[in-house]
This record gives structure tokens, sequence and C-alpha cells, in this order.
């Protein structure tokens, strides 16, 4: 399955991951000059949050995609609904 994204998602998607990498690269530094425990856990936290919109977007965008579908094997097919429960479950 491909995914096609307009432009407002993608441009909301990619937003999204580079921030989470900016708080990444914010966490490596935070480690790098020794900071408090407590501070950089926090922003890991941010990180995983930033990354886990980023991929629930993404994942609702091939939801979509799937239900609006012209073709009745793709709405209906058990292996399409497989697939995309397994991506989602995988960010869980």
């Amino acid at each position: 399955m491909q995914l096609d994204m307009s432009a407002e998602e993608l441009k909301s998607a990619l937003n999204r991951l580079r921030r989470a990498q900016g708080q990444l690269a914010g966490v490596i530094r935070m480690i790098e000059d020794g900071r408090d425990c407590e501070d950089v856990i926090t922003q890991l936290a941010a990180v995983s949050r930033a990354l886990d919109r980023a991929g629930f977007s993404i994942i609702a965008t091939g939801l979509e995609q799937c239900m609006t579908s012209e073709d009745p094997e793709m709405r209906n097919s058990a292996e399409m609904r497989a697939r995309l429960e397994k991506l989602f479950l995988s960010l869980a």
C-alpha cells in the first residue's frame, strides 16, 4: 500500500518529525553536557510523544485512504486490515 498524503498532511507530518528531530538533538546535547537525569527524561518523553503523533497521523491517512477507496477489495480486505492494525499497534 502506497501512502498518498495531501500537501497539508505531508507538511504537518514533516513538521512533527522535524520538531522531534530538534528535540532529540537537544536530548543528546543535554546528555553530553551532563544535565540532570530528570530533565533528560522529560525531554526524551517529549521526543517520544512527537514521534507517536507523527506516526499516528501517517497511519490515520492510510486508514482513511483504505476506507474511502473505490476498490472494494482494498476496503474489505482482511489482509489490509491486518497490515494497518499491525502498523497501528507498532506505535502503541
